[in-house]
């Protein structure tokens, strides 16, 4: 067993072991060695002890595990090298089995799963904070296995087993409502009757006096099942996967709060991987972002519908801005959040109080959250699933870089390919083959976005007259572009206005003066517009890119090597803005009486 060092160095190498393949940021090691006094030499210090622990692995053969990576570190691991992985990886192939109906191979997998725990993790080290929320993420994994296996067992008539192995995790995790449902039911089938309506009646105690609260419908729906059988038959029929039990169980009500799918979705294999596989490893927040236009809704709304089946506690879809753009109040969300989950007569007044008590709502569920159009950090925060399986996708124009952990998928403008494809759907492929020229003069005025790709087609679809060629002749002109881009109630002059007027002062001039430079600009260009250095140049390029209207560069590459790209629409919109500015200051000059 090697020597693990110091007490801080090994607060490190937890925070990279609870990250396994992932960059881990100084910043985040900081803040688990030091919480919110880190000294001045603390960066020197973190350079020390990876510099220890690469020599420890150099000791074991394995020097190149820990690598340096993106202004952090990087500890590269398979999934046979720690059993965290191995947990993971089986407890998703477990609830692939149980999804495809084969609950023999489920339960054998979901055990092994299990056997791989060997009690709560990191007990020495739990004084750092975020080490502490690392270990609780671990054992939220492991009870989420838990209850999987439970239910696969259940499904096999083997109620026996169950009793004897949740007795103690209810114990020890009481608000577990999904382990709370599968040992009542367990309780039941073994005919233990009395045992499983005082089970109930526990939580039932419990969630009063701790929070307040009532048992979810979901539960209280099992315990009126049980209550009114009278035999030793199952709560829920035996069999009975996950989501059809919840369906059950909440008596019809509609688990899923979703707008509908986009018939005519286009594109996005490589995003809907990202996000399905992040949500199928658990990942408690996944951030959609992309410019205004891109199609994060679009494509959130469309993951969530095909995971119906993976979160048996139901789907809400919230947007988080009011019609006019501007951001909805706590008190506004937690309503409709409270409302949702059965509970809006015993909502707090207090907002944050709400918030809190959702959040401790959501630790027995496995519920997923679509949040719409966040306006910054602070819009999510309170509303996120702190622990157990629930999960939620975050779509925001800007890159919420303050959310953390949480992963990141980029939603870029379509490739030429994909843009072409979506007009076609929209206005026949046919048409698009007649004039593939044009079509592509088209997609590129649109900047490659979805949502303008759908205003041109739309126009077009209307207006079966226009020659394809000379709807680009239109789109060609900066000055009418964005006008052009307009049919029905969807107009995307009004979409980007609405992101210009969210934008701040120092933003909206920076853009002013970056907007009249090639598609693609290079730092250098930067700084000659905006009148600086390179080094102020660089700050407010990446400003720019954490608020979502330049474009993140392809790939690692230097700085001074990058090339950059202000978003299409909203480059459009900057240099509209400044010749109307350049017009009325010439006309104030020209009615200036001379001096």
């Amino acid at each position: 067993m090697l020597p693990l060092g110091p007490h801080k160095q090994q607060l490190v190498l937890a925070m990279l072991l609870c990250h396994p393949n992932t960059p881990v940021s100084v910043d985040m090691l900081t803040e688990a060695v030091w919480e919110d006094e880190p000294p001045r030499t603390a960066r020197k210090n973190l350079q020390m002890y990876v510099s220890a622990l690469r020599k420890l692995l150099a000791e074991a053969g394995d020097a190149d595990r820990l690598v340096h990576h993106s202004g952090g570190y990087r500890l590269r691991l398979a999934d046979t090298d720690l059993d965290s992985l191995r947990l993971q990886a089986m407890g998703r192939a477990g609830r692939q089995a149980a999804a495809s109906g084969d609950l023999e191979a489920a339960a054998s997998l979901l055990r092994q799963a299990r056997e791989l725990w060997a009690g709560p993790p990191l007990p020495e080290l739990r004084s750092s904070q975020p080490v502490q929320a690392e270990a609780d993420r671990l054992m939220s994994r492991y009870l989420t296995v838990s209850e999987d296996w439970a239910e696969a067992e259940l499904g096999l008539g083997h109620a026996h087993e169950v009793v004897e192995a949740v007795g103690d995790l209810v114990e020890q995790h009481p608000m577990r409502e999904r382990l709370r449902a599968a040992q009542m039911t367990a309780l039941h089938r073994s005919g233990r009757r009395a045992e499983a309506l005082a089970a109930y009646d526990a939580l039932r105690q419990h969630l009063s006096r701790e929070l307040g609260l009532p048992p979810s419908p979901a539960l209280k729906a099992l315990y009126h099942s049980i209550l009114g059988e009278g035999t030793t038959g199952a709560g829920f029929p035996p069999g009975t996967g996950p989501a059809r039990r919840s369906k059950i169980a909440q008596s019809g009500r509609s688990a899923a709060l979703l707008p509908p799918d986009t018939a005519d979705f286009t594109g996005r294999e490589d995003q809907v991987r990202e996000l399905r596989e992040a949500l199928a490893r658990g990942s408690a927040a996944v951030v959609a972002v992309g410019p205004a236009g891109a199609g994060k809704t679009a494509l959130a709304i469309h993951v969530a519908h095909r995971l119906r089946d993976e979160f048996p506690g139901g789907q809400i879809f919230v947007r988080l801005r009011e019609d006019s753009g501007k951001p909805r109040c706590l008190a506004s969300l937690t309503a409709e959040l409270w409302s949702f989950a059965g509970l809006a007569e015993s909502r707090p007044e207090e907002p944050e109080r709400a918030a809190a008590l959702w959040r401790a709502w959501l630790v027995g569920q496995k519920l997923l959250l679509v949040l719409d159009d966040a306006p910054d950090e602070a819009s999510v925060r309170l509303l996120l699933p702190s622990a157990g399986p629930s999960s939620a996708v975050v779509t925001a124009r800007t890159q919420l870089a303050g959310l953390a952990p949480v992963l990141r998928v980029e939603v870029p403008p379509y490739s030429m390919p994909e843009a072409l494809d979506m007009l076609g759907r929209v206005i026949g492929p046919r048409r698009v083959r007649s004039d593939q020229a044009a079509a592509e003069r088209i997609v590129t005025a649109c900047g490659m976005l979805p949502l303008a790709v759908r205003a041109a087609g739309l126009k077009l679809a209307v207006l079966r007259h226009l020659p394809l060629e000379e709807y680009a002749a239109r789109l060609d002109d900066p000055a009418t572009a964005l006008d052009e881009l307009s049919a029905g109630d969807i107009a995307v002059r009004r979409h980007v206005a609405d992101q210009w007027r969210h934008l701040d002062d120092s933003t909206r001039s920076a853009l002013l003066r970056i907007g009249p430079l090639p598609a693609l600009f290079t730092l250098e260009e930067a700084a000659t517009a905006l009148g600086c250095e390179k080094r102020p140049a660089l700050w407010t390029v990446e400003r720019l890119i954490e608020m979502g209207v330049v474009a993140l560069p392809a790939g690692e590459i230097a700085a001074s090597d990058a090339l950059y790209a202000v978003s299409h629409l909203i480059r459009l919109y900057a240099n509209e803005v400044a010749a109307q500015s350049a017009i009325g200051a010439a006309a104030a000059t020209a009615l200036a009486p001379d001096a």
